[in-house]
């Protein structure tokens, strides 16, 4: 693949990730959106295997320290907005986890992820066993003095 071809592919990826966080930030469906402590909080969940499909070194299969292989394994991506303003927060702690119904989560840090000026949150986490599952999302800000979090049901299953 010459310099040409992957400027072209990273420049399609972010702008499928791009169109991915704007869609995340106006859906409707409210099992991909909660409001807590103030904090919309919108999640996209994706399986690890779309980034594992990047040749190596490019930066979404690189990003939080690689893409994981091995199965039921995805890529949460967390946008934050401040209900009183409508302004996104880029500005918090976060963590994400994710178990199956009525199991603990183990959580991880999510990483802030700039694209185009535009703010997301993103972990990789394991989603055991065929479903359904719960997704937990913990958002800690300067001046608070106690996290928020929005708990996700994450109904499919995979085969």
């Amino acid at each position: 693949m010459n310099t040409r071809d992957l400027a072209r592919l990273i420049s399609m990826t972010l702008a499928l990730l791009l169109a991915l966080s704007s869609w995340v930030s106006h859906a409707d469906d409210v099992s991909q959106h909660k409001i807590a402590d103030g904090l919309s909080v919108y999640i996209g969940v994706l399986p690890a295997e779309i980034l594992l499909g990047h040749p190596k070194g490019h930066i979404e299969r690189e990003m939080h320290g690689g893409a994981p292989a091995g199965t039921n394994r995805y890529h949460v991506v967390v946008a934050l907005f401040d209900v009183a303003n409508g302004k996104r927060v880029s500005d918090a702690q976060v963590k994400i986890g994710g178990a199956g119904i009525g199991m603990t989560p183990s959580h991880r840090k999510a990483e802030p992820m700039l694209i185009n000026n535009t703010a997301t949150y993103g972990a990789y986490v394991t989603l055991p066993g065929p479903g359904p599952f719960r997704i937990w999302v913990t958002i800690k800000r300067a001046g608070r003095s106690k996290p928020a979090e929005a708990v996700f049901d994450y109904p499919f299953a995979r085969s």
